[in-house]
Order: structure tokens, then C-alpha cells, then sequence
């Protein structure tokens, strides 16, 4: 069955996310995804927020930018969120948008290598272990955490070229995949997956993917969608983006889950006028439409 999702975006007030967690609880929708997008809301505080308002949503945040953090404090703040709601909380982590990293002075020379670096650190301090490194970005001595995870936890990455998509396989638990993602596009994202998963030794076990969907309903949602998708920079390209009733946006889902995602998140567009009848759109009308 593919999970299926809908994002609080940050361009809304923080303020509003109560409402809309809420909501999203008693619809009964699978999964609540936030962002940390520079510089708007934060990604642990607001998920700490909506789990805490909710009973039963999952709630996940893709993605943390891993320069503006210490692995220690990820780790931290992961493994907080995992014990005080087991099995509710998604985190995934990225390289993040370089130009807000410039901002800020954290912008990496190797975005690629400070992302593996945080990954394997991140993975195993989550496991428990106590960790020794002297990595180019990323240096502990013997640090543990004292309260990690009380079982195995998913540590996600977010990608989009070839490289990092490699290394989601190779040093992730999951994969997320922006909205620009074509099911052709997923579809060769499980193959490098898979070839970075061969690369460590990894197996055969599960990867979980997950795909930004980004979707309009109403009047004028063809344009919101194309507008959002030029934003992007990718034009109205064919298979990106869907405008329409909750049939049209659960084919869509479709065709995403038949390429290889196995959960699917309903972006809104930017300029949503109705950011709660969206989330009641996405749990109650197209839900029931999804395999």
C-alpha cells in the first residue's frame, strides 16, 4: 500500500501549523511532512510542535541541512523526538541549498562529502554506538548518546543529482525526491540506489523512497501548477505536477508508486489559498483513491 502524504509549507506562518496538523490527524492522513527551508521555520522544533498536537500522524521533515549542524545535535534532537513519540517522526537530511548555506558561512567546498560524513556519524550514534571520527567535515571523540533511539530508526537523505542519489543508497535508510521527479525520474533513482546500496555491501533489504508530488485543485489550478513548476525550474514539463480532482491527483500518485516510490507526498502549491481544505482534499478524497 503506498503512504500517502501532504506538505505544511513554510512559506505559511508557523502559527498555522497547529490547525493544519490537527487536521491532518483526524482526517486521518499517513504522513505530515514539514521543511527547514532557510529561513522560515525550523525543522525539529515545528515537528516536535505537531507530534505533540497529535495523536497518530506521522510527521516528517525533509530536510535538515546538514551544514548548518553538528551530527551531535542532530542526533540529539532525532533520537529526543524517536522516544518521546516511538514510530511517529521521519527525519531526513541534505546537503542543503548552497547559496542559503553562502548566507549563512557554512557552505562546504564538498557538499557531497560532508553529507556521507553525516550520514555514517548520524546512523551510528541513532544505533547507539559510541563514535570516534576524524572526517573532513565531521570529527567526534568517543561521543555516545545517552538516551538514543530505543529501537532501529530510518535515517532518510534528500538528493536530486546522480551522485547524491548514489550515496542515498550507499549511506542512507531512504531516499527523498523533490517534485521535479518524473516516474521516469524515480525509476532511475532506484537503479543508482541500488547501485550505491551493491557498492557497500548492502543487500537486498528495504530502501524507503519518497517522492514531493505537487498538485492543485479548483479554479485556476493548471496555472498555479505550471506557475510553481517555471519557479522550480523546469517548465510544464509532461509527468510533473498535477492539476485537478481527486482522481486525477490519485493517478498521478499511481504512476509515481508504479515507478518505484513507496510514499508519496502532495506538495500544494506556493500561493495555496486553503492550506487546511487541502490536507481534508488529500486524507478524504484522494486517499481512498490510492492502492
Amino acid at each position: 500500500m503506498t503512504t500517502l502524504g501532504a506538505v505544511f509549507r513554510p512559506q505559511l506562518a508557523p502559527e498555522r501549523l497547529r490547525s493544519v496538523a490537527r487536521l491532518a490527524d483526524e482526517a486521518g492522513l499517513d504522513e505530515l511532512w514539514l521543511w527547514e527551508d532557510c529561513f522560515r521555520e525550523g525543522g525539529i522544533s515545528t515537528a516536535a510542535a505537531a507530534l505533540a498536537w497529535t495523536e497518530r500522524v506521522r510527521v516528517g521533515v525533509g530536510l535538515l541541512p546538514v551544514p548548518l549542524r553538528n551530527v551531535a545535535i542532530t542526533a540529539m534532537e532525532a533520537a529526543t523526538l524517536h522516544r518521546m513519540f516511538p514510530g511517529r517522526a521521519i527525519l531526513g537530511v541534505g546537503h542543503g541549498v548552497q547559496d542559503w548555506m553562502g548566507q549563512v558561512g557554512a557552505r562546504a567546498e564538498s557538499p557531497l562529502t560532508l553529507l556521507r560524513e553525516h550520514l555514517v556519524a548520524l546512523r551510528a550514534l541513532l544505533r547507539g554506538e559510541r563514535v570516534t571520527t576524524e572526517g573532513r567535515y565531521v570529527r567526534l571523540d568517543d561521543v555516545a548518546l545517552d538516551w538514543p533511539p530505543a529501537g532501529p530508526v530510518e535515517v532518510l537523505a534528500g538528493a536530486t543529482g546522480p551522485r547524491t542519489v548514489r550515496l542515498t543508497g550507499e549511506a542512507a535508510d531512504g531516499t527523498i525526491l523533490t517534485c521535479t521527479t518524473s516516474p521516469e525520474g524515480v525509476r532511475r533513482a532506484r537503479r543508482l540506489i541500488d547501485e550505491g546500496r551493491g557498492a557497500a555491501g548492502r543487500g537486498d533489504g528495504p530502501h524507503k523512497v519518497v517522492v514531493y508530488l505537487l498538485a492543485a485543485t479548483g479554479p485556476g489550478a493548471d496555472e498555479r501548477v505550471r506557475a510553481d513548476l517555471v519557479a522550480e525550474g523546469v517548465g510544464g514539463e509532461e509527468d510533473l505536477g498535477v492539476a485537478g480532482d481527486a482522481g486525477a491527483v490519485a493517478k498521478a500518485v499511481e504512476r509515481l508508486a508504479e515507478a518505484g516510490a513507496d510514499s508519496v507526498v502532495i506538495q500544494p502549491t506556493g500561493d495555496e489559498p486553503d492550506p487546511e481544505g487541502f490536507v481534508r482534499f488529500v486524507a478524504e478524497e484522494v486517499r481512498p483513491l490510492v492502492p
